[in-house]
């Protein structure tokens, strides 16, 4: 049967999973009566919560004689490891483009690194049937991305059509039929090169692993492409690391290829085929997985350095230990050195206390959804606020720049742009009409501005803004940025907030409390009105009298709080603060409590 192996790129939410869904239905992967739930590529429960592809994926259908294996990836450039990784056994991308918005940054980010490859891509234009989509912009939007990026001849030569992936249709013109995706599956076997590694199946073994899994019943399991030969169910092979040291030798006791949604076990994998094996006790991501007879590892793809670090410590609150069971650092430790070594893109390190862990990744998202996981796991964590990683070239210190692309209604354009260009020390790069009464703004901004400023901006853009980030490159370090300007109200007492106090305490600042929430001393309980941390009481409550009143007393109205996410609390606290984080709960608290305020606010609490 013939081969194709081809990956789906685009920004987050410009439909990916959505088309692959109808390229599965379409292709017979499903029977008629089979029950497939939406978007069936995000298999993950944050993914499915999120709306976002976290973890890519493979599949593979079959269109009129040819096998094409699809792997559906992230597009968020927080997760761009995995990425980079999956482009690198494919021999093809389809490109998608939202109509409507364009190529957007993690678009470049995505098509940057297909093009380095030397993949040529096929552009499909998605949600032309959208009431605000401007394909013809969209595509010369697309052209001039492609010049940017420094597109060779064959590669600015691409072809495109147009789509709509909910409604399960794909034509060459604009008027076309719009009745299913055939005009896709024959460009994708027509233009996307048959693997170059079916003329190697008479050389020995090889194949880079590019993601680690795990099976219940059979342990881990390394998938990649076969580069040359063939590999058989009970055959002895080895594993070289990347700089060429040998690793273990293990016998191979399953072959699974993708099949549909499915993993089939298969007796024998042949060069250019995407694959799953076990085995190995010690082979992980990157290593060359090879026959006996072979010496050289294969070449694995450079992954970006990760650009900000993220404390990890354990919970020592007063209220540690009640909702979670894994609260120890040894507990914590072992959980994320097995993140590291399924995601290349994360790195832990020790601090010298051994209580805490600083790890290293590419962005607050990435950060996020690996907090949300261990919490749901069960862990109990304290949580620093995020720092730039920064670094030395010739005596300079460099900063990360990231390339912010805004759209945002034109008047409150003013604001956005004071904000960025003035005191976190952005630059601005471009600002164009978008259409229907928005501007398009285009700012490179040091990472260290933009941690904490997506509150403040949609606060600024009465929520209507839309911001996305991408990392841009390195830059002389551009001087001190000013954190969160206003102060906090700060606990002083143990025990259960009181209405009665919460409710004096509103003039004071917005609470991130309701009543009968449990507090401890230095726990932060609301946000000051003013610029200076404030000690409160919440435990007030209203002295009780024998004296009639006249009429009936006023009754007490909370304002509703603020509820921080996992990520906007990360991303509000200032050096001097850390997030509680538990399975039930996410708190804020100050870094030190004195021992013995410590000691005496377990016993309140």
């Amino acid at each position: 049967m013939d081969l194709r192996n081809v990956a789906i790129i685009a920004h987050v939410d410009h439909g990916k999973t959505t088309l692959v869904d109808e390229l599965l239905k379409q292709s017979g992967a499903f029977r008629a009566n089979q029950a497939v739930a939406e978007r069936a590529m995000d298999s993950n429960d944050l993914e499915r919560e999120r709306g976002i592809t976290i973890l890519a994926k493979a599949t593979s259908v079959e269109w009129k004689g040819t096998r094409i294996n699809i792997v559906d990836t992230p597009g968020h450039a927080d997760f761009g490891a995995e990425v980079e990784r999956i482009l690198s056994m494919v021999d093809g991308v389809v490109l998608l483009v939202d109509a409507a918005e364009g190529p957007m940054p993690q678009t470049k980010f995505v098509t940057s690194k297909a093009l380095a490859l030397g993949l040529r891509p096929i552009v499909v234009l998605n949600k032309v049937d959208k009431p605000d989509a401007e394909p013809d912009r969209a595509l010369d939007e697309v052209f001039d991305l492609f010049s940017a990026l420094d597109a060779d001849e064959d590669q600015l030569d691409f072809p495109h059509l147009y789509a709509s992936g909910r409604s399960g249709w794909c034509d060459a013109e604009l008027d076309g039929p719009r009745k299913n995706l055939d005009a896709l599956f024959n460009l994708i076997v027509n233009h996307v090169p048959e693997p170059k590694q079916i003329k190697k199946r008479d050389d020995d073994f090889t194949m880079l692993a590019v993601t680690l899994g795990s099976d219940p019943f059979v342990g881990r399991m390394l998938t990649g492409r076969v580069e040359s030969g063939k590999l058989k169910v009970g055959q002895t092979v080895q594993s070289i690391s990347r700089i060429g040291q040998k690793i273990e030798q293990f016998r191979v006791t399953k072959i699974q290829a993708f099949r549909g949604l499915q993993q089939q076990d298969i007796e024998e994998a042949e060069a250019g085929d995407i694959v799953s094996i076990a085995g190995m006790t010690k082979t992980t991501v990157a290593d060359t997985i090879c026959a006996l007879a072979v010496d050289e590892p294969l070449e694995a793809q450079p992954i970006d350095p990760p650009t900000i670090t993220v404390t990890f410590g354990i919970n020592d609150s007063p209220l540690a230990g009640r909702d979670g069971k894994k609260v120890q650092s040894r507990v914590i430790r072992e959980r994320l050195h097995k993140e590291a070594e399924t995601n290349v893109a994360i790195r832990i390190k020790d601090t010298p206390g051994g209580e805490a862990f600083e790890v290293s990744g590419r962005g607050e998202l990435q950060m996020g959804v690996l907090i949300e996981n261990m919490r749901r796991e069960g862990f109990e964590l304290s949580i620093s606020r995020p720092q730039v990683i920064m670094r030395e070239e010739d005596g300079v210190t460099m900063e990360p720049v990231e390339e912010a692309t805004i759209d945002v209604d034109d008047e409150y354009t003013g604001a956005v742009i004071e904000k960025l260009t003035g005191a976190r020390k952005g630059e601005l790069v471009e600002m164009k009409p978008a259409g229907a009464g928005k501007t398009r703004i285009i700012a490179h901004v040091p990472s260290r501005g933009l941690i904490g400023y997506h509150g403040e901006f949609l606060t600024d853009t009465r929520g209507t803004g839309v911001l996305n980030r991408v990392f841009h490159g390195w830059a002389p370090h551009k001087g001190p940025i000013p954190g969160r300007r206003a102060g906090v109200l700060i606990s002083m007492e143990n025990g259960e907030a009181v209405a009665y106090a919460l409710w004096n305490l509103e003039e004071r600042g917005k609470m991130m409390i309701g009543a009968q929430a449990p507090v401890y001393t230095g726990m932060i309980i609301g946000e000051h009105s003013r610029e200076n941390d404030l000690e409160v009481n919440p435990l007030k409550g209203k002295k009780l009298t024998n004296v009639r009143a006249s009429g009936t007393d006023e009754a007490v109205r909370l304002t509703t709080p603020i509820t921080l996410s996992l990520e906007e609390a990360i991303a509000y606290i200032n050096d001097d603060e850390l997030v509680e984080v538990t399975p039930n709960a996410i708190r804020l608290r100050k870094r030190h409590l004195d021992p013995h305020e410590r000691k005496r606010a377990a016993r309140g609490a």
